[in-house]
């Protein structure tokens, strides 16, 4: 069991720079892939980015890279989501999840879901 709590949103200017963590328990949480999607108003869970149980593989959505990093530090079991020059439509709640399996795109793959933390970024 992996219990995920995100953090580090709030309110930004388009072009600023906001760091999300994603706070894990338990003792086994270097066995997990974590991902991070999102999801505005009125849309669909989008996938933002993905990172191996190691943290040597990463994976980004087109429409963040080059933008946002994705990084992990299993000694602080928390998961980062670097995030720069943001722009109004990366307004949305942002979730980390788990899987013990490889690092994946796939929502339905995933186990373990926080509950999300809110981004909004003015124009």
């Amino acid at each position: 069991q992996v219990q995920l709590v995100e953090s580090g949103g709030g309110l930004v200017q388009a072009g600023g720079s906001v760091r999300l963590s994603c706070a894990a328990s338990g003792r086994t949480f270097s066995s997990y892939a974590v991902g991070w999607f999102r999801q505005a108003p009125g849309k669909e869970r989008e996938f933002v980015a993905a990172i191996s149980q190691s943290g040597r593989t990463t994976i980004n959505a087109e429409s963040v890279k080059g933008r946002f990093t994705i990084s992990r530090d299993n000694a602080k079991n928390t998961v980062y989501l670097q995030m720069n020059s943001l722009k109004p439509e990366d307004t949305a709640v942002y979730y980390c999840a788990a899987t013990s399996g490889i690092a994946t795109r796939r929502a339905a793959l995933y186990d373990y879901w926080g509950q999300g933390t809110q981004l909004t970024v003015s124009s």
